[in-house]
């Protein structure tokens, strides 16, 4: 005989079995005014994890600035961010994770992240133009790891070429903290015509309310609670959690759903994501102010029986909860019976506050919507944090007691070798980026993606940005270069920063050092946005990637990816960053520092786990972000890279290798030698200019307050650093694209 979870007891044991704390099981009892019964209980479980929630980050995350002149939909208001491009055009974009899922099941833990965040652009009416990643993986010396590694690509690949929406960036970090835990933040962004925008707000009573998309299955039943827990040994046997992906499927809901959004059919839609029908019916009924009935028994399905609780959790991919107005049911049927996926009337909207949920004829579930929610009746905490005691390790310092090497070319042919700086081609190759014929870095590579907006007249450029490490050795100050960081990327490609949606990677908010970690990354972050006066516009906080194994707890490094959008208004001001032309001046815009606290040299290459994150200005980054939009507008640089990872050498080679062309470094060092390459300190870029552009470039230079240095001469095919012929470009460019290939093996495309 099947259990009765509708009248079934629960208590405080069950509660925790499903990841409630016991005040929560008291507080959803006086929400209630009773005690739940068990399916209700699972809509607790599911909506007040930390994934659905956001209970332990979202007194921090207010903090963070959310309006700007150009922003349509703040952040939390709709399933994705919103900004103002003009002339009728809005720009929708989001990124988030899916960490645990690729952890136990690579392949389809990133493909359904990619299906899932393509679906908070698509179900606003905006169309997917470009997809980006960032991943962060283990030791690459492990055959796990590289197995990870393979499954995460390939899924990612698979999908997102399905789908047929370009990937044009992404980022890929590697470290021994991920080796059990890997981070894949994916990040979509899509543009739609401002009177075509689909909220995700429920209105209307009286309308019908609908799924539509795929059949609901057992899969990813619980999946926003394995996600807001710590991975375990024993994590494998929550494989069950992980969602299965179909691009095809995903393929025909775009467009249907792009087709009905010009019907002006529908009064609400969201995307069925984390937590299924029981987040979908919650935020949007919240949201408007509205309940619903809805009858499960009516939900499609595939397979054999499901409890109301399953049908209620399921995290089955390629669905979405639509409102319709009244007396236009029979229209949507239509349309997603052209595209032969399932659309059933499954409720209809009432009079707030209850959501009322049925099963064959019984009411199996009642709850306020508010109660649910974020804003509403979701727990909001304040954790206990203190001051990891490595920090000391960090503070101590020196870089004086850190020995100048001998051969600075060994150093300099290493770092461009790094995992962490090499060539991605052997991940990149795998993804199609060309799809759509909108994208403008293909060939070309600029320190941002471009992507024309073919019926404006105008180009996207976006990135994705954070160095984990600067994060862990100084939380607050790395967060504010990440920002800062991506936003010079924007620049050095002519594009003005107009938002930025943020994936907030870290460990066990109840461990007190990890949320030290993530209170001083918010106040770096939210220093920089506010300075630059760029808004956050929605995101995904991803906490508990901390990995149990044996007796030993090991979080990854913090890690708050920064996704950023900007506006070049005429596609003709992009810069590239490969050298153009030998003769070219090679210029390094910003303070020459002698800096090499943080740096990749620091960490790789002396082993020097703790030192500060790299110095930085914000004044001095704002007047280079100025001065590079203006060296763009007016055509004077024929390229421009920033100075990041691997310092200046490595800015210079990979200028180098992407054009063929060599250089000659003839300035020298103002500063110890080591310090002047391999540093990483912020608030510089270097440029290449035609000679009878320098003066232009000085001018513009001293208009805006920022050093300009000569430093060379882009010639030949040889690299020559003060007078020391380095080799052939051929050497450093052989070594740059060898090394994913060889550690990852020829074989695995």
């Amino acid at each position: 005989m099947s259990r009765d979870y509708a009248s079934e007891t629960t208590s405080v044991q069950t509660a925790q079995k499903l990841g409630l704390l016991p005040e929560e099981y008291q507080r959803i009892c006086e929400l209630l005014g009773r005690a739940p019964n068990f399916t209700e209980l699972c809509a607790f479980s599911g909506m007040w994890s930390e994934h659905c929630s956001y209970k332990n980050s979202i007194k921090y995350l207010k903090t963070l600035p959310r309006k700007s002149p150009r922003v349509l939909a703040e952040a939390g208001e709709e399933n994705a961010g919103l900004i103002d491009l003009g002339d009728g055009w809005a720009c929708a974009f989001k990124i988030e994770s899916h960490n645990h899922p690729s952890a136990i099941e690579p392949y389809q833990g990133a493909a359904t992240g990619v299906g899932g965040i393509n679906r908070d652009i698509f179900t606003m009416g905006a169309r997917p133009i470009a997809q980006l990643n960032s991943l962060r993986f283990g030791d690459l010396n492990e055959p796990r790891v590289r197995r990870i590694v393979r499954g995460v690509v390939k899924g990612i690949g698979d999908y997102g070429n399905a789908f047929g929406v370009p990937t044009v960036a992404g980022e890929v970090f590697v470290h021994e903290s991920f080796s059990q835990n890997p981070l894949v933040n994916a990040m979509s962004v899509g543009i739609l015509r401002r009177g075509e925008i689909l909220s995700a707000t429920a209105r209307g009573v009286g309308n019908p309310v609908f799924i539509v998309g795929s059949a609901t299955g057992k899969d990813g039943i619980h999946g926003a609670s394995f996600a807001s827990g710590d991975l375990t040994e024993d994590s494998i046997k929550d494989l069950p959690a992980v969602q299965v992906g179909d691009p095809f499927q995903e393929k025909l809901l775009l467009e249907a759903t792009l087709e009905l959004a010009r019907t002006g059919s529908i009064a609400g839609m969201q995307d069925m994501g984390a937590a299924g029908i029981i987040c979908s019916t919650s935020e949007m009924s919240a949201r408007g102010g509205v309940g619903m009935d809805i009858w499960l028994d009516r939900v499609p399905t595939r397979g054999g029986h499901m409890h109301p609780f399953e049908l209620l959790l399921s995290e089955s991919q390629e669905r979405m909860l639509v409102v319709v107005h009244k007396g236009r049911e029979e229209e949507v049927k239509r349309i997603f019976d052209k595209w032969d996926l399932h659309c059933a009337q499954i409720g209809v909207v009432t009079e707030g506050p209850l959501l009322r949920f049925f099963f064959n004829d019984q009411k199996v579930a009642e709850i306020p919507a508010e109660a649910l929610v974020v804003g509403g009746g979701a727990p909001q905490y304040d954790r206990p944090f203190s001051r990891p005691a490595y920090q000391d390790d960090v503070e101590k310092f020196d870089p004086a007691i850190v020995p100048i090497p001998k051969n600075l070319r060994d150093v300099a042919r290493f770092l461009i070798s790094h995992p962490n700086i090499a060539s991605k081609k052997w991940i990149t190759r795998q993804y199609d980026s060309m799809v759509g014929t909108a994208n403008m870095s293909a060939v070309h590579p600029s320190d941002a993606a471009v992507v024309r907006l073919h019926d404006t007249g105008k180009a996207l450029a976006v990135t994705v940005d954070c160095n984990p490490r600067y994060v862990y050795c100084q939380p607050a100050q790395g967060a504010l270069i990440a920002v800062a960081e991506a936003a010079r990327n924007l620049a050095a490609t002519g594009a003005t920063p107009l938002g930025l949606t943020n994936c907030l990677n870290f460990g066990n908010p109840y461990n007190p050092e990890v949320y030290w970690q993530f209170v001083e990354a918010i106040r770096g972050m939210a220093k920089a946005c506010k300075f630059f006066g760029i808004p956050v516009t929605g995101g995904n906080v991803s906490f508990y990637n901390q990995t149990q194994w044996a007796d030993r707890s090991i979080p990854v490094y913090p890690t708050p990816t920064i996704g950023m959008v900007g506006l070049l208004e005429d596609p003709s001001w992009r810069v590239t960053l490969p050298f153009r032309t030998e003769g070219d001046e090679i210029w390094l815009l910003g303070p020459v520092t002698h800096d090499i606290a943080g740096s990749e040299y620091v960490a790789s290459w002396h082993h020097i786990v703790h030192s500060p994150a790299p110095h930085i200005d914000l004044e001095a980054e704002s007047s280079l972000h100025h001065l590079l939009r203006a060296l763009a507008r007016d055509h004077i640089v024929s390229a421009a890279h920033d100075v990041s990872d691997g310092g200046l050498i490595c800015c210079l080679l990979e200028m180098a290798i992407h054009s063929g062309l060599g250089f000659d470094l003839q300035a020298p060092p103002p500063v110890r030698p080591d310090a002047f390459l391999f540093g990483e300190g912020q608030s510089r870029c270097v440029v290449a200019v035609p000679p009878h552009r320098r003066e232009a470039l000085l001018q513009q230079a001293h208009r805006h307050g920022t050093p300009a240095l000569a430093l060379g001469v882009v010639q030949g095919q040889h690299i020559r650093v003060w007078g020391e012929d380095w080799g052939p470009l051929r050497d450093f460019a052989n070594a740059y694209e060898a090394t994913w290939p060889r550690i990852m093996g020829q074989d695995n495309f």
